[in-house]
């Protein structure tokens, strides 16, 4: 392929798919900085019109994974995040789970950024609770093994996103970037709890992770929300040994009660960080249930439990011993600690 853009928006224009070599060229065509912005664009305009395909996203994710800024992590490690997207301006839960399955003693590396389309993003809640979000990248590794967590803030990691950047304000509209944010963890972990702000894609995404070889994803929709909900039925993709099955789940199935999603209503970053901060020292109610639900999801997915019955007992043992919070405040004190 040319360096441009014309050999696959002729493609697209006639009605074709790319194939994930074709697609992966494409982006790398983006993301080197050698695509105009009208070409970028009419590319990602109609794939979204027509539908991204799993091989279109799988060589996306190839091209976004060769250029982004990585990390060493641990065989066994797990991102938690979602795609963002669903506007509801809950209090966070992937950072809540992040303390939570590191006090399980799972590793965490969790992949996040500012708010977008929420009031309060990974980014900011966790600045708020005292982490430094823009610790050292060389030190990130170290951060990981000893607080068992760590944040990669994601435009620190992916410099060659910002060639889009502009053509995506521009578009003011969903494209396939807002997908592969989840798909491309710097830490390259093999395991994770992916939200999407749809059910049509927890299948999609899930084969596009067991395309790139992944060992156990859950892909999970609630009720609008880019996590698990207990206000009602979840919609899940597991992907587990390159086997994938869809279901639905119930807060019940994991012995939670249900809650509407009011209950667990955010605000700014510091409403939200207090929030945070009261819940992993013992407060109940609907958000410790929430988060209690989505690391249940998070150790199946990590290996360490068999069910979510499993999984909220193990969870809740992390937030009640102290372990949880523990996790976090040395995040706090480790992230703090720069590289000379």
């Amino acid at each position: 392929m040319s360096v441009n853009l014309k050999p696959a928006i002729a493609r697209l224009a006639a009605g074709e798919t790319l194939t994930d070599d074709q697609a992966e060229a494409a982006f790398d065509v983006i993301m080197s900085g050698e695509a105009t912005p009208a070409q970028i664009g009419a590319l990602l305009m109609a794939m979204r019109l027509r539908g991204e395909t799993v091989a279109e996203i799988t060589g996306a994710v190839r091209a976004m994974r060769a250029r982004m800024t990585a990390i060493e992590a641990p065989d066994g490690a797990i991102d938690v995040c979602g795609t963002g997207g669903d506007g509801a301006g809950t209090l966070n839960v992937s950072s809540a789970v992040t303390f939570v399955v590191a006090g399980c003693g799972v590793k965490v590396a969790k992949h996040g950024n500012r708010a977008l389309s929420s009031r309060t993003g990974g980014a900011d809640v966790l600045t708020a609770l005292g982490v430094n979000v823009d610790a050292p990248i060389e030190s990130l590794s170290a951060i990981l093994a000893e607080a068992g967590c760590v944040f990669l803030f994601a435009p620190r990691h992916h410099p060659s996103m910002r060639h889009a950047a502009g053509p995506r304000v521009e578009l003011g509209t969903r494209t396939i970037f807002n997908l592969l944010g989840p798909l491309a963890n710097p830490a390259r972990v093999r395991r994770q709890l992916t939200g999407v702000f749809s059910p049509d894609w927890t299948r999609p995404m899930a084969e596009t992770l067991a395309a790139l070889g992944h060992q156990a994803a859950w892909i999970v929709h609630g009720m609008g929300l880019d996590e698990l909900t207990v206000a009602g039925q979840n919609h899940v993709t597991a992907l587990r040994d390159g086997s994938i099955a869809s279901f639905v789940v119930e807060p019940e199935d994991a012995g939670l009660s249900r809650a509407p999603i009011e209950a667990i209503k955010g605000g700014d970053a510091g409403f939200n960080a207090s929030a945070l901060e009261a819940m992993l020292q013992g407060a109940r109610g609907a958000y410790r249930d929430t988060v209690l639900l989505n690391a249940a999801a998070a150790l199946i997915a990590a290996g360490q439990a068999g069910d979510l019955r499993e999984g909220v007992s193990l969870a809740d043992r992390s937030i009640a011993s102290g372990a949880a919070f523990a996790a976090l405040e040395t995040l706090r004190r480790v992230s703090a600690v720069t590289v000379s």
